[in-house]
C-alpha cells in the first residue's frame, strides 16, 4: 500500500523505456508505427532506402510528419562537400522532418537518400543535448574523457575554440573545465546553444544541420557564431525553399539579391500591418463627411 506511488511510476518509467527499445528495433527493420490524425493506429513500411556517399543527396523522397501528413510528396535535391545550403519555409512546411531524416531519426517513405556516414555527419537542434558531468564533457559530447585524451587534445584545445566564439567567461564563471554542474538548470537557453556551437567547431565534421541553433543568443555572438560556421545566409550557394503548399524551390542562391529582396519583403510587410487601421481611420472620415 505505502509503496503504491512508487511503484506506479517506475512502472511508467519502465513502459516508456520499452516503447523506446521496440521503436528503434523497428525503425531500424525498416518498420515504423504511427499515430494518424483520425487516432487510427497504421503500420506501414518504409519502401524508401538510404545509400552512404560522400555527397548528400535526395531522390524523389517524401517528406511526412510525425502525424502523417504528406508535406511534400517527392523532394529533390542536392548539396556536394563544401557546398552550403539554406532551407527556409513555413512552420509546419517540413524542414524538421527533412532534418529527422538527414539525421536517421525518421524513416524513408520512398526515393533514395543518399547521406555521409553519422561520423561524419551532425545536428545541432534548438534545444540541444546536455549530459551529466563536467564542462569539459558538454563540449566534447558523445566523447567521454577518454577518449578525448587518446586523441591527444587538451583543455587548451577547447579554450581557443570556446575564445572563437567568445565564450572564455563561462570556463571562469563555471569554475573551469572540471566544474559539475546540473547543467540543463544551470545554463541559459543562450548558453546551452552555445555549447553545442562549441561541440561544432571541435569534432568538426564534413556536414552540420543547424536547426535554429542560434535563436537565443545574443546578434553579436550570432555573427561570431555563423561566420566561423560558414552559416550565415551571405555565405551559403544554394537555397532550399518549402512554399508550406506542398511545393519547393532548389536553386543557386545570389546572396545580395536574396537579402535585399529580403529586406523589400520584410518592409511591404510593416506597411502592410498598418492597412487595416488606415482603412478604419478612413471609414472614419467618410463618415464624418456625411455629417
Amino acid at each position: 500500500m505505502y509503496s503504491y506511488k512508487e511503484l506506479a511510476e517506475l512502472a511508467g518509467y519502465t513502459a516508456r523505456v520499452s516503447d523506446l527499445l521496440d521503436t528503434m528495433d523497428e525503425v531500424e527493420a525498416g518498420k515504423f508505427q504511427k499515430q494518424l490524425v483520425s487516432s487510427a493506429s497504421t503500420e506501414e513500411n518504409a519502401k524508401g532506402q538510404v545509400v552512404e556517399s560522400a555527397d548528400i543527396r535526395f531522390d524523389n523522397v517524401p517528406i511526412v510528419s510525425p502525424n502523417g501528413d504528406v508535406l511534400i510528396k517527392a523532394l529533390s535535391f542536392e548539396v556536394k562537400r563544401g557546398e552550403n545550403l539554406v532551407v527556409q519555409g513555413p512552420n509546419g512546411c517540413g524542414k524538421s522532418s527533412l532534418f529527422r531524416i538527414l539525421g536517421g531519426l525518421w524513416p524513408v517513405y520512398g526515393g533514395t537518400v543518399y547521406k555521409p556516414s553519422s561520423r561524419e555527419f551532425t545536428y545541432i537542434p534548438q534545444r540541444p543535448y546536455l549530459t551529466t558531468g563536467t564542462l569539459r564533457d558538454q563540449l566534447i559530447y558523445p566523447q567521454n574523457r577518454g577518449e578525448f585524451l587518446a586523441c591527444g587534445k587538451t583543455d587548451q584545445d577547447l579554450y581557443v575554440i570556446l575564445q572563437q566564439l567568445q565564450m572564455t567567461q563561462m570556463v571562469e564563471k563555471e569554475g573551469g573545465f572540471d566544474a559539475q554542474r546540473e547543467w540543463r538548470d544551470t545554463l541559459s537557453g543562450g548558453d546551452k546553444q552555445k555549447i553545442a556551437m562549441a561541440r561544432l567547431f571541435y569534432h568538426r565534421p564534413q556536414y552540420a544541420i543547424l536547426d535554429e541553433s542560434s535563436s537565443a543568443v545574443p546578434l553579436e555572438v550570432e555573427k561570431v557564431m555563423y561566420e566561423q560556421a560558414m552559416g550565415n545566409l551571405q555565405y551559403h550557394s544554394r537555397l532550399l525553399e518549402f512554399d508550406g503548399q506542398g511545393g519547393y524551390v532548389f536553386a543557386e542562391l545570389d546572396a545580395s539579391r536574396r537579402l535585399a529582396l529580403q529586406e523589400e519583403r520584410q518592409a511591404l510587410e510593416r506597411k502592410l500591418q498598418d492597412v487595416p487601421k488606415l482603412q478604419a481611420r478612413l471609414a472614419e472620415l467618410e463618415e464624418r463627411k456625411k455629417l
